[in-house]
């Protein structure tokens, strides 16, 4: 028997995989007439093209990337059975595409096993390509795709005996606002006096507008400075959470594309959000810093109706909107929520809400060349978990166990009197006599509050935080709290599993279970180092060692791709990358932190086959690898701190007054701090640099 290692395409559950799989070449002496009878004269088998995606989604809303890839997976009832060739087309219809008329791009039959990654209009537009512009047959040159564009696209496939698959169904990709110029939106501040120094309570804008005509399409294209959430005549946009989500904001801010047309009506309507500190400028890092992007929240929107008879309006954020503040009191990521359910106003965003009370904004004159679309997956609430118990701790807590160390918030169903207030405490561990430990949170708070309004059966859930946590500390709840009252939400960036694992060892097995509940908990559109302390940053040293495992057990492509494109945009002088993605710290260059930078695009490659990632970050990664160079010089090791950090030194040496560094007494130097004496040794602090030390060291 002879093998040999040969790489194949291989999708499961909706995961592009790249495997290695080994392919046999058996030398068999005898066999049967009647097996190869048999096979060469089977009847024709199933063999389809399905599942078809673009740039890893399917049928995907708002895109600005100018040249998607398209992937689709083979289903075939039969053995042994690849693709050997493929064709594909599109077209500006749907009617048409299913035709084979008026098309924008037909691939011709490409002799290719390839299925992941094939470039719309071709990858180099090889010869045998037909390239169609309106349905007139152009040069082999990329066919322009346009703002709010959508192409609808079907494949067929060859297997390796040359038999035609039909073609498969229709998929389609639509394009965002591809020019800074489409936006005729303004960016908008709500005219309110706050106190930026804490969290303040949630600003609230609302529009009211007349629709004259029965509505065939709306698009509706958003982004904030802090979080939002939407409304729209009295319904929730969309199922996003944590949106536009967390990027370098100075110079990458996401906007978010929604397809709004069934919440529309003729006549009048209304359009409403509330804007969050988030990451913007709620309290970051272990200094429980603010304000880090800025202190005003803002709001930029523009929905675009398309009318039955062709014409078209545009609805956008401008001088005319209105601001107030409303229940939510402060919502603060490492912090919890408060929410007075009293400070409610009912129907704001209905037609016919008197706002004649409320405020008015300012328009900015803030960068809309920074605006890009979404890319990674979608921050959504995900399953719901049921309390495994609720019992009282020896310190008489009144703790509910979710039985899942788990990332997100609660739901709570309460009746009570106006003004009754129940607290909800979070922590992931109890102590070792069975009460409530929050210790490891450090400074952050993870409490939400909810204040009743009373009159019957109230629901809370918080809007701009979330917490790690298994056990929830509830108190002032009134009556008999039951698992009918309170559920956890998960929440997370909603990756595709690529698959499930389960053996006969359940320690194996469990050990597989945490490591799926850890990608959980800290995969929130970074992927942080915790979700319950006052952290939760991007680290990069944590990330780069957990991709590999992130790769196998999810699809993390997009989730990767999204957050690496803030290595370029926040690469420091000299090519060094810092500790944290998206940079708060202003500090780095450190082998395995850094070395993301260049260890997941590598991986995306190795897992997805996608040579775009490494083309993209190709540049990052070389500013890194030279920075290194530079750091190690002709020796070729690297001795030096890196800039813009300190290190904790312990030396072993109780009497700090005997230790000189370069010859000179350590405590005449500026630029080393003495901390402590401690077990026998002196610990400094010492900035960038390379150090030499000396101690008297005393034998016993």
């Amino acid at each position: 028997m002879k093998y040999k290692k040969h790489r194949r395409w291989k999708s499961e559950d909706g995961g592009w995989k790249k495997k290695n799989i080994l392919n046999f070449a058996f030398y068999i002496f005898l066999l049967p007439a009647s097996v190869l009878l048999v096979n060469s004269a089977r009847a024709e088998h199933i063999l389809k093209a399905t599942d078809l995606r673009t740039e890893y989604q399917s049928a995907p809303l708002g895109m600005d990337v100018l040249s998607p890839r398209l992937s689709w997976k083979i289903i075939s009832d039969g053995r042994n059975v690849v693709q050997s060739a493929y064709e594909v087309r599109a077209a500006k219809s749907e009617q048409d595409v299913k035709a084979g008329k008026a098309l924008l791009w037909n691939s011709g039959k490409m002799m290719s096993s390839q299925s992941v990654n094939i470039g719309y209009g071709g990858d180099g537009f090889e010869s045998d390509q037909r390239i169609y512009i309106d349905g007139v047959l152009k040069k082999a040159e990329a066919y322009p795709l346009e703002s709010r564009e959508r192409v609808y696209w079907q494949v067929r496939i060859y297997d390796n005996n040359n038999h035609a698959s039909a073609w498969s169904d229709v998929s389609f990709f639509e394009m965002g606002l591809l020019k800074p110029s489409d936006w005729k939106a303004s960016w908008i501040e709500p005219n309110l006096q706050e106190d930026t120094t804490t969290t303040p309570p949630c600003p609230m804008l609302r529009k009211e507008f007349t629709l004259a005509k029965k509505v065939k399409q709306a698009r509706l294209y958003v982004s904030s400075h802090g979080l939002y959430t939407l409304v729209l005549n009295g319904g929730k946009v969309g199922d996003q959470e944590f949106t536009p989500g967390w990027t370098s904001y100075n110079k990458r801010l996401q906007y978010q594309t929604y397809n709004v047309t069934g919440q529309l009506k003729a006549g009048k309507n209304v359009i409403g959000a509330t804007l969050g500190d988030g990451w913007y400028r709620g309290f970051l890092t272990w200094d429980k810093r603010r304000n880090v992007y800025g202190k005003k929240l803002a709001l930029i929107l523009q929905l675009e109706v398309t009318y039955e008879d062709g014409s078209k309006e545009t609805i956008a954020t401008d001088g005319t909107w209105k601001s107030s503040t409303g229940p939510i009191l402060k919502s603060d990521i490492y912090d919890g929520e408060m929410y007075d359910a009293r400070l409610e106003k009912t129907n704001w965003s209905n037609a016919g809400y008197n706002d004649a009370g409320w405020n008015g904004v300012t328009v900015k004159d803030f960068s809309k060349e920074i605006l890009i679309a979404s890319y990674g997956p979608p921050v959504r609430k995900i399953q719901e978990l049921k309390p495994v118990k609720i019992f009282k701790s020896p310190a008489g807590e009144t703790i509910v166990d979710m039985g899942q160390n788990m990332v997100g918030s609660v739901h709570l169903d309460v009746t009570g009197s106006a003004g009754t207030t129940v607290k909800l405490k979070y922590a992931e561990v109890l102590d070792k006599k069975g009460n409530f430990y929050t210790e490891n949170l450090r400074a952050a708070k993870q409490t939400d509050q909810y204040i009743l309004k009373g009159g019957g059966k109230e629901s809370f859930e918080p809007h701009f935080t979330f917490h790690g946590f298994r056990y929830v500390n509830v108190e002032g709840y009134p009556g008999m709290l039951t698992a009918e009252n309170i559920k956890g939400i998960v929440i997370h960036s909603d990756m595709t599993p690529a698959g499930s694992f389960s053996c006969s060892d359940s320690m194996i097995n469990k050990l597989q279970h945490n490591i799926v509940w850890g990608l959980k908990g800290n995969f929130l559109d970074v992927p942080t180092d915790c979700p319950q302390r006052d952290e939760r940053l991007g680290w990069t040293g944590d990330a780069q060692v957990f991709s590999p495992t992130a790769c196998f057990n999810m699809d993390a492509a997009t989730f990767y791709t999204k957050w690496m494109k803030d290595f370029t945009a926040d690469q420091l002088e000299g090519g060094s990358i810092p500790f944290v993605i998206p940079d708060i710290l202003k500090e780095g260059g450190a082998a395995g932190w850094a070395d993301a930078s260049v260890v997941i695009p590598y991986t995306i490659y190795l897992k997805y086959g996608d040579t775009r990632i490494l083309k993209q970050q190709y540049d990052c990664m070389k500013g890194w690898v030279n920075y290194m160079k530079n750091m190690a010089g002709d020796s070729c090791l690297w001795k030096k701190g890196p800039p813009n950090t300190t290190a904790e030194v312990h030396l072993p040496s109780e009497n700090k007054d005997e230790i000189t560094e370069g010859g000179k007494p350590i405590n005449s130097l500026s630029d080393i701090k003495y901390i402590e004496s401690k077990e026998g040794q002196s610990v400094f602090r010492v900035g960038s640099g390379e150090y030499v030390f000396k101690a008297n060291l005393k034998s016993k």
